[in-house]
């Protein structure tokens, strides 16, 4: 048995010898793409989508594809860094659900700019200041996040990414105690994700919205009395005890993020394309302006409609479509598509989420 475990553990180590050689030539070979760009861009969000994708093709496990994809985010990230730092701002303090959303898409190995309000995460990407940048965009069960698609409409960024991030909310609280509890601090989304688990543990207790999850972590570790809902890296982050997990109402409970920049992401294979479009408001104004998409085999997978300020009863609606703006279909689909509107802004296309 002993040496049985012992030559197993050598044929453990031989198998690190030969990965860590393999790493290091991959991160050459990196180098070398690295100097052929000369000066343009380090991140290419098609790229990576692809080898992730083959990643989980090429798998025969035992370990899970999305294990292996993990690995190889970090992989990329540590080889991202040879060529030089990238900063991805997103919504903070430190321990939000942005912050794991930016980590799952980019790695670690990355420096993380906080941001104090969704606004402020735009105008750190806008300004430069940041070259990249993670926001929520809607939710599972609680739908848009309707100051995103707002700052969507203004902005010049480009949308290059998407991030599905699975939601598990915590209760947490200085003294772990659930009896003691008077107030519960959490993001707005967050309270509306968990209302059914509190008025049946908490009935009556006075719920505070703030800026973010990790803010609401923050102020409950400064007040004995009151609790926050969020993610147990926050509680780890602000010194709580966590007194229940996996509170939020929908076990499938998932936030989707989008990786905002500069830069056009190429086609991956596997793409969509987000559209702001307005129309005038007339009978069948709807129905004429998906017509181009229909018509050309194009899939829509989102429709969310906000208010225009243009006017009383006016609307925009935010699109998601399959396929990259550059697919002859999708690209037929947009030209009929802008001569139809009154507003047609294309966000960007970018790779779907691989995980």
């Amino acid at each position: 048995m002993t040496d049985k475990l012992k030559d197993l553990r050598e044929k453990i180590d031989t198998i690190d010898a030969r990965l860590v050689k393999l790493l290091s030539a991959r991160a050459k070979v990196v180098q070398q793409v690295g100097h052929i760009k000369n000066g343009a861009a380090v991140y290419r969000p098609e790229r990576e989508a692809q080898i992730l994708r083959r990643v989980a093709e090429l798998n025969d496990g035992p370990l899970p594809s999305r294990a292996l994809q993990r690995v190889y985010t970090e992989i990329m990230a540590a080889c991202r860094a040879l060529e030089g730092e990238m900063e991805v701002a997103f919504l903070g303090p430190q321990g939000t659900f942005s912050e794991e959303a930016a980590i799952k898409h980019f790695g670690s190995i990355v420096r993380l700019i906080p941001a104090g309000s969704i606004d402020d995460v735009f105008r750190r990407v806008e300004t430069g200041i940041a070259g990249y940048a993670v926001v929520p965009v809607e939710n599972s069960t609680e739908g848009a996040v309707g100051r995103t698609l707002d700052l969507l409409l203004a902005t010049q960024t480009r949308v290059c990414g998407e991030v599905m991030l699975p939601i598990r909310q915590c209760l947490m609280s200085k003294s772990g105690n659930m009896k003691a509890l008077r107030k519960v601090y959490s993001h707005t989304q967050s309270l509306a994700q968990c209302q059914r688990w509190l008025a049946r543990h908490l009935p009556g207790i006075e719920q505070q919205p703030v800026v973010s999850n990790a803010e609401a972590a923050r102020l409950a570790a400064n007040e004995p009395s009151a609790a926050a809902i969020a993610s147990k890296t926050a509680a780890a982050l602000y010194g709580l005890r966590v007194i229940a997990r996996n509170i939020e109402d929908e076990a499938n409970n998932t936030t989707r993020f989008l990786v905002l920049g500069s830069n056009e992401a190429e086609p991956s294979g596997k793409d969509k394309t987000s559209l702001i479009l307005s129309t005038r408001n007339v009978p069948g104004a709807m129905h004429e302006l998906l017509t181009p998409l229909a018509a050309n085999g194009v899939s829509m997978t989102r429709l969310e409609s906000r208010p225009a300020r243009t006017g009383a009863w006016e609307y925009v609606f935010y699109v998601d479509i399959e396929g990259h703006s550059r697919d002859p279909h999708v690209a037929r689909a947009l030209t009929e598509l802008e001569r139809k509107t009154s507003l047609f802004k294309n966000l960007g296309s970018y790779p779907a989420a691989v995980s």
